[in-house]
């Protein structure tokens, strides 16, 4: 039975695709850059399946963890607030620069650089998923990814949207924020792959 149980949730993990489409412009500046400034923006996104504002999320989730035990709801906000830059940024970046190393590219993504380019990371909607042990469901984090000039950003030479980035890892994962910090790091890859493919032909 558990063998059966495991090859469902083996077969389901791959039925969560990542959707990343070129909106407009193309990866030629890329080419002979060393490095890339790249930025975060978390201000303005919307949550599960209504679309909800962060705001109402993290307002519904505290009250269902207060519900449960007094105080846990602002111990959680603390970690949810806290993961921007504990988890999901540094996913991003770690794996991004990974995968251009492993496809021998000599490009790098760093935040706060002084470089002629930079990456925008617009988060514009995530889904946590959840972990119940034996069945689960991937989170799905949905992105913006616009390169522009570091000095007039108004000048957009790439943009990509992520749609419905797939987080999860092999095991259980019980952390809403470590599950999302998946996605992010799913989009960094699926990125990273598409410049090693189309900046240096």
């Amino acid at each position: 039975m558990r063998k059966i149980v495991f090859a469902l949730l083996f077969v389901s993990g791959f039925t969560f695709a990542q959707d990343m489409n070129v909106v407009n412009g193309n990866f030629d500046f890329l080419k002979n850059q060393k490095e890339v400034n790249v930025e975060f923006d978390y201000s303005n996104f919307t949550m599960m399946k209504e679309n909800k504002p962060e705001a109402q999320y993290i307002q519904e989730h505290k009250a269902d963890l207060d519900k449960k035990a007094k105080g846990n709801g602002n111990i959680w906000e603390k970690k949810w607030i806290a993961a921007r830059e504990q988890i999901w940024t540094p996913k991003f970046l770690e794996i991004a620069n990974i995968v251009l190393t492993k496809e021998h590219k000599d490009l790098n993504f760093q935040e706060r650089l002084n470089t002629p380019y930079t990456l925008i990371v617009k988060t514009v909607w995530i889904y946590p998923g959840w972990d119940a042990g034996i069945m689960k469901q991937p989170a799905k984090v949905t992105t913006n990814l616009k390169f522009v000039e570091t000095a007039n950003k108004s000048n957009v030479l790439l943009e990509i949207t992520s749609e419905e980035a797939p987080g999860d890892q092999w095991g259980n994962n019980f952390s809403n924020e470590s599950r999302i910090g998946e996605g992010y790091a799913k989009t960094a890859k699926s990125l990273s792959k598409l410049i090693a493919k189309k900046a240096y032909k």
